[in-house]
């Protein structure tokens, strides 16, 4: 194990680099003028932004220490989850994002109300908000606090979640989503950048030879298709949980969906959707792969915490000087989940609870509001974050929790989009399915009562949401159709783009665009099955 030390040099480049961020934020979000403007950067967002913010968003710290983490442990199969991050906003883009910006919606929370009731919105965003608050920033602030930890050891872990807390948060309390977008996109570039020096840095210690990434692989492990016994990633959990999970994570999760919310109009929605799945797939490369060359580095048991594999690495091959960018990379990823997460948060809590509720406030009472929310939400996050080191990898945390609770959530979504007979009574009910998914990940999870793969858990979740949807809104009056006529595909809708698209040059055209993203990912995917 290396010695995590920064020289003075470094330490200067961190130092340097944090506070550019936090100023660039600060100047960019320097005038609100309300909730629109605080929560959507005011609709204005161009794709490049969208696409960078979407991969920051969900590509924080968790990633950049979890990933590594588990490519050397168990090998390449974590990346089921990016490819198919990818095929996931190729179907967003498609089929589905069209019907959240035409419908001028603030929250994906709002769609369902108006697709379901007003219980369904205040539902949906309750538990975002919860798991906004438990889950992601508190996976972020831990993720940080444990990089914190090995350049200051002798400092208490609930000081470096503090400190964390105060970089991701302080200045989205000030800025909102347009200085969350436009760092999310500087940091977006710094984290490929850092990621592919590591690589290549890493790479060069076994002469770039390619053979050696499967030599080096656990056994079975350079593959996307384990065996269906495989405790880590089943092959079969493509299908039954990785897929699933990443609608979650793309189509319903406010957090994430906020961005395309705050694009200029549809097409820069929907290239920036695309532009984000294509960022997807170097991951493999970045981030995935120095995590197995490093069992070529490190003997078992040298390493006391696959999630710090990435860090090692970096202090090991990353020269001085250099390394201050990699490290201020990782912060950087830290504090986009974080600053995304926070505003996100308070954007639910006053849109679908405030708002809805009482119409006396003016716009400036309702920024003001958002604003200590934020305050709040960091509070309650950096108080949660240490009773998650109970888990012993921050992937492992961060989905098995998902693939228990959030099928309900992606089955009234996309019933409800894609379905014209699904009716509000079935939203409903099918949403009472989340505490049934609660109590049995903690009794698989936590307290060990039955050992079933988180991904097949995820299935058998999904399944069970499926047939309480389906049974009630065959059993219940159908949706009239004047209310469901505006926000359900339908081969009509299709049929009609397609005629508007006719004369659009090919660069220009989405579908185009999405098609050739889609032969790149079959091409990428396919060496690795088998």
């Amino acid at each position: 194990m290396p010695e995590f030390r920064l020289a003075p040099i470094d330490i200067v480049v961190v130092v340097a680099s944090v506070a550019a961020i936090i100023a660039v934020a600060l100047w960019v979000g320097r005038r609100q003028e309300g909730t629109e403007s605080y929560f959507l950067a005011g609709r204005t967002m161009v794709w490049p932004v969208v696409g960078f913010s979407l991969f920051a968003t969900q590509f924080g710290g968790t990633q950049y220490l979890g990933l590594a983490g588990a490519g050397f442990e168990t090998g390449i199969s974590v990346w089921n989850f990016e490819w198919m991050a990818t095929v996931v906003l190729l179907v967003f883009a498609l089929l589905i994002l069209p019907f959240y910006l035409q419908s001028k919606i603030t929250t994906v929370p709002e769609f369902l109300e108006r697709r379901y009731d007003r219980r369904a919105r205040y539902a949906f965003s309750g538990f975002t908000v919860v798991t906004a608050m438990l889950l992601d920033s508190a996976g972020a602030m831990f993720a940080g606090s444990l990089v914190l930890s090995l350049l200051f050891p002798q400092v208490p872990l609930g000081v470096h979640i503090a400190i964390i807390a105060v970089l991701g948060g302080g200045y989205v309390l000030i800025g909102g989503l347009k200085s969350v977008m436009i760092t999310d996109t500087i940091q977006g570039v710094v984290l490929f950048a850092a990621g592919a020096a590591v690589f290549v840095l890493v790479f060069a210690e076994f002469g770039y030879d390619w053979s050696a990434l499967p030599e080096l692989a656990p056994e079975d492990g350079f593959t996307v298709t384990p065996l269906p016994d495989d405790g880590f990633f089943p092959w079969p959990g493509i299908f039954t949980g990785a897929l699933w999970l990443s609608f979650y994570v793309w189509v319903t999760n406010h957090i994430v969906v906020q961005r395309v919310l705050a694009a200029k109009n549809i097409d820069h929605g929907r290239w920036g959707a695309l532009f984000a799945g294509s960022l997807q797939l170097p991951v493999l490369l970045f981030l995935i792969f120095p995590g197995v060359l490093a069992r070529g580095v490190y003997e078992p048991g040298e390493v006391p915490n696959s999630d710090m594999v990435w860090p090692a690495l970096v202090f090991d091959f990353v020269p001085v000087g250099i390394r201050g960018v990699v490290v201020a990379a990782l912060i950087f990823a830290l504090m986009s989940t974080l600053d995304s997460v926070l505003n996100g948060a308070a954007s639910l809590v006053v849109n679908d609870f405030i708002k809805t509720r009482n119409h006396r406030f003016t716009e400036r009472q309702l920024l003001n509001i958002g604003r200590a929310l934020v305050g709040v939400f960091m509070v309650v996050a950096a108080l949660w974050a240490p009773v998650i080191t109970t888990f012993s990898g921050i992937v492992a945390y961060f989905q098995s929790f998902l693939g228990y609770v959030t099928m309900p959530l992606v089955v009234v979504l996309l019933g409800g989009l894609f379905w014209r007979r699904a009716s509000v009574p079935a939203g409903i009910w099918t949403l009472t399915v989340v505490p049934f998914g609660l109590v049995a990940f903690f009794l698989g999870e936590v307290f060990g009562v039955f050992d079933l793969q988180f991904l097949y858990a995820t299935g058998l979740m999904l399944l069970l949401s499926v047939a309480v949807f389906v049974a009630v809104s065959l059993s219940t009056e159908a949706p009239p159709a004047e209310k469901v006529d505006t926000i359900t595909w339908s081969r009509a809708n299709w049929r009609q783009e397609s005629e508007e698209l006719a004369g659009t040059p090919w660069y220009r055209n989405y579908r185009v665009q999405a098609l050739l993203l889609g032969l790149v990912t079959v091409a990428a995917v396919t060496p690795f099955i088998g």
